[in-house]
């Protein structure tokens, strides 16, 4: 893979700032985004005529999903034609400061029902694509939403300018009342933007990582494709829930998506999906997951790689992935500084969730007060039917940018995936912050942290061997003993070279336990990750998370 997984890799491709910082920039302050009077765009006259593309899908009732996987079984048995070139040139050549000078004026916000609204993207510069926007009540017909430039203030690089309906959008962004005392003080928090990417967030959270509706050859020597989200349904509202609908384009497959979301903490999404692939696919993942990981409190974690240079203890959206089988939950803490691209693959036969967390969420940890990295959330994958066997790939691209995302999560099946074969799906995402979450059992004390440095400085040798390292794993949470003098098992491996002198001690002042391992590598070092293994039991019973680390 030779382009970063950003907001949009296609905009990542292209050069120039990633889709992420775009996006970062652009909606930093708006995680807690209070929505002032809203505009019924309806009678205002705003709610103009879209692309005769998209008129022609509209029909005198809701759009259903069966609607839309129809649409996409008939796309994919003729060749993939992307969206017509259309943006205007001047939009194309819109630099990174005249797109953040697009402002959407917020007394236009449109409003979706009881404690729903939306605010549309504008095209240009990173944001080329468009996409083609429907609003649905129940029992009506979908109304377009076309274009129109009076919603925005475009700044001095467009100003006078005006654009037909048939621009359309770049995507757009939904915010909900989080307190049903107060329906009038809206919050955004769901974004669909670039590709298939969409963020969202739970209550007193930020963006953070993204969700995608799918991944194609993610890490291929061929390169990554990136699949769009071209048109969109959105509602009705039922209560504290909205749908969207949604149309996937791509030269490998296209799908259909319902998303029926419902904001709190935490904040939910049913995804039901129907995929059709053009091509056979080898390496299709399913419900991915995209962050970023610079630096965690082990340092970057790679072998020889370079400290990063960074007044902040750590910087990330995510720290680990966890991934939950039967009778097992693995926690993996993310890495960053190897010299290339690497893929570690966790077998699930059956998988029972797989997320990307923020475990750290001290503000102390991070010290960093614009960016609140402390307060950015994780996502939890529940598979509900259509995955069976498979694994977790877990992507992680090196990078000393934090503005682009280099990991990359997601289950990819073990069945083939073939030409004309329909793929059905359904599972649950899961806004997660502070653990332990109800989402995730079974009830395992957590890996809070893993920690290595030279074994030689508590544990000297003559002569010196730099090369032994000593980790030190700590685990807290429902299971573990009171009494310091329990008695502990340790269980450990190593794909290579030896753990020596296993020990475990109670923590008093957490409450939790702590594993000191020495691990001595072999020699020569073999190339890639050492991929090494540890968790406690006592009384014969597991009583922690597998901590998965590498050496």
């Amino acid at each position: 893979m030779t382009e970063p997984s950003g907001e949009d890799g296609d905009a990542c491709r292209d050069g120039g700032v990633s889709r992420r910082q775009v996006v970062r920039n652009g909606l930093a302050g708006l995680s807690g985004l209070s929505i002032p009077g809203l505009l019924d765009l309806n009678a205002a006259g705003t709610m103009a005529q879209t692309a005769p593309s998209a008129q022609s899908r509209m029909e005198a009732r809701p759009v259903t999903l069966d609607d839309v996987a129809a649409r996409a079984e008939s796309l994919a048995r003729t060749p993939y034609r992307p969206h017509d070139d259309d943006l205007p040139q001047e939009l194309k050549g819109l630099t990174y400061d005249d797109t953040q000078a697009i402002r959407f004026r917020p007394e236009a916000t449109v409003p979706l029902g009881p404690g729903f609204s939306l605010q549309p993207f504008h095209r240009g510069g990173l944001q080329p694509r468009r996409v083609d926007i429907f609003f649905q009540k129940a029992g009506q017909a979908p109304e377009p939403f076309g274009y129109d430039a009076k919603l925005f203030d475009l700044g001095p690089a467009l100003k006078d300018r005006s654009y037909p309906a048939a621009l359309g959008y770049a995507g757009f962004r939904i915010a909900h009342a989080f307190d049903s005392a107060k329906p009038d003080a809206q919050e955004e928090f769901l974004v669909f933007l670039g590709a298939s990417y969409f963020r969202v967030r739970g209550k007193s959270q930020i963006y953070g990582l993204s969700a995608r509706g799918i991944a194609v050859d993610t890490g291929a020597p061929t390169g990554e494709e990136f699949p769009d989200f071209t048109t969109f349904w959105i509602g009705p509202v039922e209560g504290e829930t909205i749908t969207v609908l949604a149309l996937l384009e791509g030269p490998s497959l296209t799908g259909a998506y319902r998303f029926r979301v419902t904001p709190g903490d935490p904040s939910t999404l049913q995804v039901t999906a129907t995929l059709f692939p053009r091509r056979a696919i080898a390496n299709l993942g399913l419900a991915p997951l995209t962050s970023m990981f610079i630096d965690g409190e082990n340092g970057p974690g790679a072998r020889g790689a370079l400290p990063f240079d960074d007044f902040r203890p750590q910087v990330h959206d995510s720290d680990g992935l966890l991934v939950q089988t039967p009778g097992d939950r693995l926690w993996r803490p993310l890495t960053n500084g190897r010299a290339a691209p690497q893929t570690s693959a966790f077998r699930a036969a059956p998988l029972e969730g797989f997320a990307l967390l923020q475990r750290e969420r001290r503000f102390a940890a991070y010290l960093d007060v614009q960016a609140r990295h402390e307060d950015r959330p994780g996502l939890w994958v529940r598979p509900e039917s259509g995955f069976g066997a498979g694994a977790v790939r877990l992507f992680e691209i090196p990078s000393r940018e934090e503005a682009t995302d280099n990991i990359v999560a997601a289950f990819v099946p073990e069945a083939k995936v073939e030409a004309g074969r329909r793929i059905d799906l359904a599972y649950a995402l899961v806004t997660v912050g502070a653990e332990p979450a109800a989402a995730m059992a079974p009830p395992l004390a957590r890996v809070v942290s893993s920690r290595v440095g030279s074994a030689e400085r508590l544990r000297p040798t003559n002569p010196p061997s730099p090369r032994r390292r000593l980790y030190a794993i700590d685990f807290e949470g429902p299971g573990l003993p009171d009494d310091p003098k329990a008695a502990i098992e340790v269980a450990l491996s190593a794909s290579v070279g030896a753990f020596v002198e296993p020990y475990a001690e109670h923590v008093a002042q957490t409450g939790g336990w702590r594993l000191y391992a020495e691990f001595r590598p072999p020699e020569p070092m073999p190339p890639g990750d050492v991929v090494l293994r540890a968790r406690l039991s006592h009384a014969g019973k597991v009583i922690t998370e597998t901590w998965d680390g590498v050496a």
